[in-house]
């Protein structure tokens, strides 16, 4: 299943799938076959989030299961639909067991987590727990189109922010399986692990701002360049976080608009993704990234814009839910693992409705966001079993 889902992409000779593009309809397309055959009734969200539901009995509480099917560019197999078909796979060892669940269950396959068309992640999981507001839907892609007419497009012409998809008395909760991104299953040697927080994130796009120039009459020290300012900024970035333990910063894009190489750039854009588990840690680190970009502004004659794209707050695992899941994963592997995730996962937004949980199973090198991005089968079956035995466990504890 992750090799056919795999081979569907916006690219040709690489894995690229991006919200509400066509390879991203295609996907949900063949995921919607698969949950049907799984037993699961299938529907498409108005933000284009697929979900399949089991539907027990009227009334019954729900437990939530998915993750995203949505990719970075030249991306890997693994990142995203892991979560969203072992819960089909678990789903059907317990029909074969016999095994009837006391609660609904709603498989999601959310279109959007990775930020990468709108440098905004969790369009997918926003739409679905009702988070979508106006500043969002105006942001713009690099052709210009903005959220809410790329959402009007796929709904027909016209859409509006849809309310949550449930309230949070009805649901048991949410879990998701995700490879860890990570070295630390591997280092010891466990196919799975229980994670107790995901880490704060942080994310904006900064423009500097100076004069651009010939480059072969201006003076260096006449000039105000906006891409030597911006790159002066990256390297105190990378210093603030190394001396920071736990905080990660990324400068993963930058671009000079209408640059030429004999033109002093008089304007530079670029990323910034700040992350830590602690949210006064993260916030304090802004502060000082703050205060660098004002001084390197005043001293190199430019202007500086910051425009915060994406801010999401540390969020605790449920203890309940992890304790179960504990229980699992040292039922089926002997020993289990306790770990933060320095990734930002669904499970961020939808922790606005329900208690969360995540299941990490370990992948090769601690890779991702890469095409050699690896989990073996012998570490998804672990998974599976764990993700099987959990909700056996649940719906006998219920």
């Amino acid at each position: 299943m992750l090799e056919t889902l795999g081979g569907i992409s916006d690219e040709r000779g690489a894995l690229t799938r991006t919200f509400l593009s066509p390879a991203m309809r295609r996907a949900n397309r063949l995921v919607g076959t698969w949950m049907r055959e799984a037993g699961l009734a299938v529907r498409e969200d108005t933000v284009g989030n697929l979900i399949g539901r089991l539907e027990i009995r009227p009334g019954a509480k729900t437990l939530l299961l998915g993750s995203h099917l949505d990719t970075v560019r030249h991306a890997g197999k693994y990142d995203g639909p892991v979560g969203v078909l072992l819960p089909l796979l678990a789903l059907e060892n317990l029909r074969r067991r016999g095994v009837r669940l006391p609660f609904n269950v709603e498989v999601i396959g959310f279109s959007e987590e990775e930020g990468v068309r709108f440098d905004t992640g969790y369009l997918g999981s926003e739409g679905y727990c009702g988070w979508l507001k106006a500043g969002t839907l105006a942001m713009k892609d690099a052709a210009g189109v903005t959220v809410g007419a790329a959402l009007k497009d796929f709904n027909g012409g016209r859409f509006k922010p849809p309310p949550a998809a449930h309230r949070r008395g009805e649901l048991l909760g949410y879990v998701e399986v995700h490879i860890e991104q990570g070295p630390v299953l591997e280092a010891r040697r466990l196919a799975v692990g229980v994670v107790a927080a995901i880490a704060g994130q942080s994310r904006f796009r900064i423009t500097w701002t100076g004069r651009a120039g010939h480059a072969g009459t201006t003076p260096m020290r006449l000039r105000r360049d906006a891409l030597t300012g911006a790159a002066e900024f990256a390297l105190g970035i990378e210093a603030v976080a190394r001396r920071t333990p736990g905080l990660v910063a990324t400068v993963g894009v930058i671009e000079v608009p209408s640059g030429a190489g004999n033109v002093i750039p008089g304007e530079a854009v670029h990323a910034l993704d700040v992350r830590h588990a602690s949210d006064r840690l993260r916030r304090r680190a802004l502060v000082k990234l703050g205060r660098i970009a004002q001084t390197i502004a005043r001293r190199r004659g430019l202007a500086v814009k910051w425009e915060r794209t994406q801010d999401n707050s540390a969020v605790a695992c449920s203890p309940a839910l992890t304790a179960r899941l504990n229980r699992s994963v040292k039922s089926v592997q002997g020993r289990t693992l306790k770990l933060v995730s320095g990734a930002g996962h669904d499970g961020v937004v939808v922790s606005s409705i329900a208690p969360v949980a995540m299941l990490f199973v370990r992948c090769r090198g601690g890779l991702s966001h890469h095409p050699d991005e690896f989990a073996s089968p012998s570490d998804l079956g672990v998974a599976l079993a764990v993700l099987t035995d959990f909700l056996q466990r649940m719906g006998e504890e219920k």
